[in-house]
């Protein structure tokens, strides 16, 4: 059976002042029941073109069609009368409210019954296999819970086409399996699930399609189960790349920065660094891994001595 079309784009340009050319006569279409991945390097328009299709921005050239029929999308508001839900990188939560209060927060439902949104919402959850508790505060969450609220609220207000930007740059590869497992899930229910990332592997996993962008302007649509990380990376950058990287052994390495049992809060008392070592030698790269907010940038502040330390040295190595 021949797939339906659930959102095309045609010739969508998108400009800000006389000499930033975002996206240019960009042609691409999503299919009900299917995973698209909009992949391009950073700075190629991918957010942009989604923020058109989501109502944050407007196009400055182009036509829009949903189920076969051209509309205009000026809004938000606009996007969610199509069915139309987008999640973005940043979450937009109130950090005091329970998930059962954001996810209904600003919907006129009457009467205003908290134990009805919740049993809602724990139906949602189960069809799709999401873990939440609706009653849980926003602050009480880890970054998988929030973004999950995030996905549950487009789809409390019946979203059938669902805009990721970037979902696993916040997760863990466990919480990463975890989401990929939903969305499978979604597309098997006929969801159109749209995910933008410039993760190569991510997309082979996960997606049916993938449309690349660079530079502002749509390259090629190609079918995952036929292409492979590199001819995607030569339509990502315009040239063949090499992903094998040469690395010759370092040369007489030396300690050069110790970091010894460092510790840290932030503002609000809240422990960032407990107890961190590690050593960086001259003719390595140390690479320092964690998702957001795991206490990289106050790392990396410490030091620099923009951060002050609650226990702990570090010590500089100067050449000789």
């Amino acid at each position: 059976m021949e797939k339906q079309p659930a959102i095309e784009l045609r010739n969508i340009t998108k400009t800000f002042g006389a000499r930033v050319v975002a996206n240019k006569n960009v042609c691409l279409t999503a299919y009900r029941g299917e995973i698209l991945s909009i992949l391009g390097e950073n700075g190629s328009g991918k957010t942009t073109l989604m923020n058109m299709i989501s109502g944050i921005y407007y196009p400055d050239e182009g036509q829009i069609f949903i189920g076969g029929e051209e509309v205009t999308i000026a809004s938000p508001t606009d996007a969610f009368d199509y069915r139309i839900g987008m999640i973005h990188q940043h979450f937009k939560l109130v950090d005091v409210f329970t998930a059962t209060e954001n996810i209904v927060l600003g919907l006129e439902e009457k009467p205003y019954d908290l134990k009805k949104f919740a049993q809602k919402i724990q139906a949602i959850s189960n069809q799709y296999g999401f873990d939440i508790d609706p009653n849980k505060k926003i602050y009480d969450m880890s970054v998988s819970e929030k973004q999950t609220v995030e996905i549950i609220k487009v789809l409390y207000r019946g979203a059938d086409i669902l805009i990721l930007d970037e979902p696993t740059a916040v997760l863990t590869p466990q919480e990463t399996q975890k989401l990929f497992a939903v969305l499978r899930r979604m597309r098997e229910d006929g969801k159109c699930i749209i995910i933008i990332t410039h993760k190569l592997h991510e997309v082979l996993s996960l997606s049916d399609r993938v449309s690349v962008l660079r530079k502002g302007e749509y390259i090629g649509t190609v079918n995952t189960s036929e292409t492979n990380e590199s001819e995607l990376t030569e339509m990502m950058v315009g040239k063949k790349v090499s992903l094998n990287i040469d690395r010759s052994e370092p040369q007489n390495p030396a300690d050069r920065l110790e970091v010894r049992n460092i510790c840290c809060v932030n503002r609000q008392g809240a422990m960032v660094l407990d107890d961190v070592s590690f050593t960086v030698r001259s003719g390595e790269i140390l690479g320092i891994a964690g998702i957001a907010g795991s206490g990289q940038r106050e790392l990396l502040e410490s030091i620099a001595g923009l951060q002050k330390l609650t226990r702990g040295d570090i010590l500089y190595h100067n050449p000789k």
